[in-house]
């Protein structure tokens, strides 16, 4: 099996896939087009489809040889983000037509690499023993549509997972590139909406009120001191970007909702400290301010996504065997989050990136953003780092310290930031 060969081989069926995706983005949640789609494509392909109410679709192919069984997860939905026609530099070779709707972090990509590398693998069974599993998952902007995926897939699918496998497009890697790294390659996520409850008044009188604002300048002083109690060897970062009180300068509102994020690479020594410091300094400050309080939203911080160490090696050595020693581009984890970390809690796993930037044609601009744009000839390094560690996984003899997580999956999948 000539994996460089026949990437290019298909690369223009990617390219096509790409493309028919990012014209016909859904937000997620409402993914039903995409759904239909992918289930179509894979049952041409002879792969068995199974779609998953407001969760997804898996593919499964059986090379029809007992052997392992890998998971290959992409995310499917679009963001709330009106693209621009240009990049960076120049327009657009493909531009969402839909108002408002974009394909503004990639998730068209992961679809097309992975359909691609579908077709590949079914064409190619004799070359590779076990299954893969390929995982489409809806709504992972939004982090809840999961929560009906991964519970079907460990409770119903009767499926055995051995191990997992995702790539990400990166706006700071050069098309070409990868990059696979130990350890978190993203981050953690906790996210939070807090409505504080004081008392309305006037501000002749503020004795007669209770004002929630002093209460929320206590709360927001306290966590610009938390950094002091975590060791300044991990990272952590923190935002308040919700802040909605009084309306009239002589008014003191009854109500104050604030909202922000945390994100974190170790969970014990900062995600669930910070939220453990959090509710402390709101239940304390509510006490000396006299105000109640109400939490709207704040799930269980989301996972770090963290690599098994026996996979990223075996991934590593893939990656130099196809690609080339040179191809492993080095930069820093990615503040963001993923809901991929979930899948890492059960399986063993590797979470990549595939480099889509290229400075002469415009594609450079930051995820979520309008001019956020392409290299297309970065999918075939991203086709043949799957195919390659996919080849690697099933067809090597390795052992793995991994321990699966002992949570119950339903509150596994209800983890979001």
């Amino acid at each position: 099996m000539d994996i460089n060969k026949l990437v290019e081989a298909n690369f223009q069926e990617a390219v096509v896939l790409r493309r028919y995706f990012h014209t016909h983005p859904e937000m997620s949640g409402k993914e039903l087009k995409t759904v239909a789609y992918i289930d179509a494509y894979l049952q041409k392909l002879g792969i068995k489809s199974i779609v998953v109410e407001n969760g997804g679709v898996l593919g499964v192919l059986d090379s029809g040889k007992k052997g392992k069984t890998l998971l290959i997860r992409s995310d499917i939905d679009a963001l709330p983000i009106e693209e621009n026609p240009n990049n960076l530099k120049q327009k657009k070779i493909c531009c969402s037509p839909i108002k408002g709707l974009s394909h503004g972090c990639g998730h068209d990509c992961h679809m097309a690499m992975s359909l691609t590398a579908a077709k590949i693998l079914a064409a190619n069974k004799d070359a590779w023993q076990g299954s893969v599993v390929f995982c489409f998952e809806r709504g992972e902007e939004t982090g809840g549509n999961i929560r009906y995926l991964l519970p079907y897939l460990v409770n119903k699918s009767h499926l055995h997972i051995d191990g997992c496998y995702s790539t990400h497009v990166r706006w700071d890697i050069p098309a070409g590139k990868v990059m696979v790294m130990p350890g978190a390659t993203m981050a953690g996520g906790f996210g939070f909406t807090i409505k504080l409850l004081g008392k309305f008044g006037h501000g002749a009188r503020p004795d007669l009120a209770i004002n929630p604002i002093d209460c929320f300048v206590a709360i927001y002083e306290d966590l610009k001191a938390f950094r002091l109690q975590v060791d300044p060897r991990e990272w952590l970062t923190y935002s308040i970007g919700q802040l909605e009180g009084g309306h009239t300068y002589n008014i003191i509102e009854g109500n104050l909702t604030f909202g922000g994020s945390c994100r974190f690479f170790n969970m014990e020594k900062a995600g669930s400290h910070f939220q453990n410091f959090l509710l402390k300094s709101l239940e304390k400050n509510g006490a000396l301010y006299n105000c109640q309080y109400e939490i709207p939203y704040m799930p269980d911080p989301l996972y770090p996504t963290t690599c098994d160490p026996v996979c990223e090696s075996l991934c590593e050595k893939a990656v130099t065997k196809y690609l080339g020693a040179d191809a492993n581009y080095k930069v820093d984890p990615w503040m963001a989050s993923e809901t991929f970390s979930c899948y890492m809690q059960l399986f063993p796993g590797v979470h990549t990136f595939t480099g889509i930037a290229n400075e002469a044609t415009g594609c450079g601009a930051p995820h979520h953003t309008p001019e956020f744009d392409v290299d297309e000839s970065g999918l075939k390094a991203g086709i043949t780092m799957a195919l390659g560690y996919a080849l690697e996984f099933l067809n090597t003899d390795f052992n793995t310290n991994f321990r699966p997580t002992t949570e119950p999956v339903e509150k596994l999948a209800a983890r979001n930031v």
